[in-house]
């Protein structure tokens, strides 16, 4: 009977030891990884081929990242087919700049689970940040297609809002950024198609903020003026709206209840270098449209120079750079 027991307690020990042996590791790994990962990420480059600067974060945003990214890194060393964890693992490392290293680990995600819409659209999401926007057209659609036999959920937030209430769902963001890569790509047709779908899943108004504004821009760019007109009169300045305040005051502006210049000078004063090329980069939309290509040039490479290059304002500034440039040129 003593032996039995001895036996037992020797085998609890052991167990005991080896997982905290095993945390050990998991923690020393993280903090391993971490380390490698101070080095620059692979260079990004904007449409025209002009390498991108790293994004130059806050001391503190920084050292926030860094902390939540060696948890995402502890929890994949511990179980690295857990689903989750790939996600948050790429989440973690794109929300440093490391974008090819999240596109990397979601493409091994992939080889593990191929029928996962998440993983693709997460992964499309990032193609979109380094300009292939082909690869992310591809991602997109087989999220879509994936998505159609799946449950639509509510998708955790990485970068909380002010309410710590994730706001976006799985099939809004698939359709969502499926419209915005078409959108960049000058395919404005697809684009419509994408963003009509998606104001299916757009059941808040943070959600019906954002698909508006790229839905009216849609329209506008295939010349639906009545189209567009009909978006908008859904929009007044009463909405209220946690995350896209940009998007809503772009959409006031189309409608004409906010000046173009008073948008730009109040979103130049604030703080934020996100709302500033957000909403930039509607206020060039606008010149855009109403054919001052010269201001609207203006204003894009203005957006341009703020260097938060992952922002979708500065993409779609670059996207519309590559064309307004050659006809400032040859006129």
């Amino acid at each position: 009977m003593q032996s039995k027991y001895i036996n037992n307690l020797f085998l609890l020990v052991s167990i005991l030891v080896f997982a905290c042996q095993n945390d050990e590791k998991s923690q020393e790994a993280a903090q391993t990884e971490m380390l490698a990962a101070s080095g620059k990420p692979k260079l990004v480059k904007a449409l025209d081929g002009t390498p991108l600067a790293p994004i130059i974060l806050s001391t503190e945003t920084k050292e926030l990242y860094e902390k939540k990214l060696v948890s995402a890194i502890e929890a994949y060393h511990e179980n690295p087919i857990d689903i989750n964890n790939i996600i948050w693992y790429g989440r973690r490392k794109a929300y440093l700049g490391y974008y090819w290293l999240a596109i990397k680990i979601y493409s091994e995600g992939i080889n593990l689970y191929p029928d996962s819409s998440q993983l693709y659209r997460h992964r499309g999401h990032r193609y979109i940040t380094v300009r292939e926007f082909d690869q992310a057209i591809e991602d997109f659609e087989v999220a879509a297609l994936l998505c159609e036999k799946e449950e639509n959920f509510i998708e955790p937030d990485g970068l909380p809002n002010k309410l710590g209430v994730p706001l976006s769902n799985n099939k809004f963001n698939i359709y969502y950024h499926l419209g915005l890569a078409y959108y960049l790509k000058g395919d404005f047709y697809k684009a419509l198609e994408a963003y009509r779908k998606c104001m299916e899943f757009s059941n808040n108004d943070d959600l019906l903020i954002a698909t508006s504004d790229w839905l009216y821009m849609t329209y506008i760019r295939l010349g639906l003026e009545a189209e567009a007109l009909s978006v908008l009169e859904k929009i007044n300045s009463e909405i209220e709206v946690v995350e896209n305040d940009a998007y809503l005051k772009r959409l006031l502006m189309y409608k004409g209840l906010v000046e173009p210049e008073t948008l730009l000078n109040n979103s130049a004063s604030e703080d934020n270098t996100l709302a500033l090329v957000t909403q930039g980069y509607g206020v060039g939309n606008w010149y855009l449209q109403k054919g001052d290509t010269t201001k609207a040039l203006e204003i894009f490479q203005s957006l341009v120079a703020k260097n938060y290059w992952s922002a979708f304002g500065h993409i779609a500034a670059e996207a519309e750079l590559l064309l307004l440039m050659p006809a400032e040129t040859n006129s």
